[in-house]
């Protein structure tokens, strides 16, 4: 099977078929693609999904993809690799901590068909970003370059925040805007233990407070305490294994009572201490 190679950090490239431009191939990249206009099938490791305008696809490093065209279809591709992510690493401690984040979230993004972007006001925005980033490779004005990184930057970014690394998994595409802002308030304020009370998110979004839990399990299939949980888990594993964090420093940052709080909850989940974990996920010496 044919896979590709990309031999710069990113790349822009724009196409308008009528069939699919490429049989089913791989990369060694990352590929964002963007349905500008068009109907057909994305095809992704056996799995297919029914595209439409508006909808973005985040194909990882060994995914096997390929399009069926139904409609006319106009096809943006955004292909960037680890060294665009790394070249976005500044020495401020917040950008590196993020630049990790970035890279974790997208190496584990799911490998299944379907639009990526589940926050609708996300939609709106990076529809209005792709075409900005036609216009300034298409024109090529004064400082395109410069303007092109930003706005990939922005675009990658803003997919990291829709790839759903916490997200439950009853939540879809379809899944209500309301569900959606709770889980990206929690998400922004996962540092916050007073923001995170139940009364608290219950009044930020105008719902009564008994109300709240089983509204968001409904939605979600899980209670609001568990996911918060989770997630929090779910960063604790990303330091675990992309950071140098002591566990104190760790238990500090994500609000746990001390050490023996998250070990006893981390090995509850996950069936080892942390310490345990981190040593799991380091090479093994030959």
């Amino acid at each position: 099977m044919q896979k590709e190679s990309l031999y710069q950090p990113f790349e822009i490239h724009y196409s308008k078929v009528d069939v699919c431009p490429k049989p089913a191939h791989k990369h060694n990249f990352f590929e964002l693609v963007y349905i500008a206009s068009g109907t057909g099938v994305q095809c992704i490791n056996d799995n297919q999904f029914n595209y439409q305008p508006g909808h973005m696809f985040l194909i990882t490093p060994d995914d096997c993809h390929s399009f069926q065209i139904g409609a006319t279809t106009e096809l943006v591709f955004i292909r960037f690799n680890d060294i665009y992510v790394k070249s976005q690493q500044q020495n401020d401690p917040r950008q590196v901590e993020w630049t990790k984040k970035l890279k974790f979230i997208l190496h584990n993004a799911s490998h299944q068909p379907g639009c990526i972007l589940r926050n609708p006001p996300d939609k709106v925005l990076v529809k209005a970003m792709v075409e900005s980033l036609l216009g300034e490779w298409t024109n090529k004005q004064l400082y395109h370059h410069e303007i092109i990184s930003q706005i990939v930057n922005t675009i990658i970014t803003i997919v990291a925040r829709n790839i759903g690394l916490a997200m439950p998994n009853k939540v879809t595409d379809n899944t209500g805007n309301t569900v959606v802002q709770i889980l990206n308030y929690i998400q922004e304020n996962i540092y916050d233990a007073d923001k995170l009370k139940a009364d608290i998110i219950a009044g930020h979004f105008g719902i009564a407070d008994g109300y709240l839990s089983r509204y968001f399990k409904k939605h979600t299939g899980e209670s609001i305490q568990q996911y918060i949980i989770n997630y929090k888990l779910k960063l604790v594993e990303t330091r675990l294994q992309r950071s140098d964090m002591r566990i104190n420093e760790i238990v500090y940052e994500l609000g746990f009572t001390d050490e023996s709080h998250l070990n006893r909850l981390f090995k509850k989940y996950k069936g080892v201490t942390p310490t345990a974990f981190r040593k799991q996920q380091q090479p093994v010496a030959v």
